[in-house]
């Protein structure tokens, strides 16, 4: 019986117009009423997570920037797993030497040297998760989400890592050149980091302990329950530490197929509720 529901959201749980369907809605609100604990477990900031969230009126804990934060219902911060200043000020260093744009998730906002190359990189994210989508209406999102997400202008990181009040979740690199980034992934996987990937073209590194999946575990175990009787639902290699961990993977139909292999069940496209699909599949098998 699962009585606990990880979903990610990008290639997940929104569409390719970036919303939250009526049919996910309405199966989380569902779930919620029969006693299901849900979690959202995004690679997203909080802020970044709850523009749609809020849209769309689902209440409930958020699993941040890939495991390195945790949210309350109520958008306190129950736990944070992030990087040492020292050691995001390493990987900053080495991704400059690389000439590949980064930006950098904070507990106080996302930072960026170049609003362009911002924008641009939200526009993969979304085009990866939304091949079909028009991507000139994907950079109208994007623009939008920049806004809200509060992303900041910094000429020089340097001055980032002298605070002392700031928390670094995750450092979010893109380029078009695979062949470089998959260099970049192999040589950061040595240096006491994990690094993980949302989509085609992106590179993404937080502490060496943080992922959905041990963020996931460590809040299953606090509400007492159990791993094998948890759903996770999800499209991509960052979902990989969920999939491994619960009692139940499930693979949007838009995945990769080496993703898809690697769950036990697929379940629709993002862009057909198949989140939907999922949560009433299961909580129809649980009223037997």
């Amino acid at each position: 019986m699962i009585k606990t529901i990880a979903i990610d959201m990008d290639g997940t749980l929104l569409n390719k117009m970036q919303k939250v369907s009526k049919e996910n809605r309405d199966a989380i609100q569902k779930a919620q009423s029969e006693g299901v604990e849900v979690i959202i477990a995004t690679g997203r900031s909080y802020v970044e997570a709850r523009v749609a969230l809020d849209e769309a009126g689902i209440v409930c804990p958020v699993i941040c920037v890939n495991g390195a934060a945790l949210f309350r219902e109520d958008g306190k911060i129950a736990a944070s797993n992030p990087m040492s200043a020292a050691t995001a000020s390493m990987v900053g260093e080495f991704l400059e030497e690389q000439g590949i744009y980064f930006e950098i998730y904070t507990s106080q906002g996302i930072y960026s040297k170049d609003y362009e190359n911002a924008i641009a990189a939200l526009v993969d994210v979304f085009v990866t998760a939304n091949p079909e989508i028009d991507p000139e209406r994907m950079r109208k999102f994007a623009e939008e989400r920049l806004q809200l997400g509060q992303v900041t202008s910094i000429s020089d990181y340097s001055e980032l890592f002298r605070h002392s009040n700031v928390e670094y979740y995750k450092i979010l690199s893109f380029s078009k050149d695979l062949s470089l980034l998959n260099q970049i992934a192999s040589k950061l996987k040595g240096k006491g980091v994990t690094v993980t990937s949302s989509g085609r073209g992106n590179v993404e590194i937080m502490s060496g302990t943080a992922q959905k999946g041990t963020a996931l575990e460590t809040y299953v175990n606090e509400k007492a329950g159990l791993m094998r009787e948890t759903m996770a639902i999800g499209d991509n290699y960052n979902d990989v530490s969920m999939f491994e961990r619960v009692g139940l993977s499930v693979a949007m139909g838009n995945a990769p197929l080496d993703i898809q292999k690697l769950c036990d069940e697929v379940t629709g496209k993002n862009d057909e509720s198949g989140v939907a699909e999922a949560i009433l599949k299961v909580l129809k098998q649980s009223a037997y």
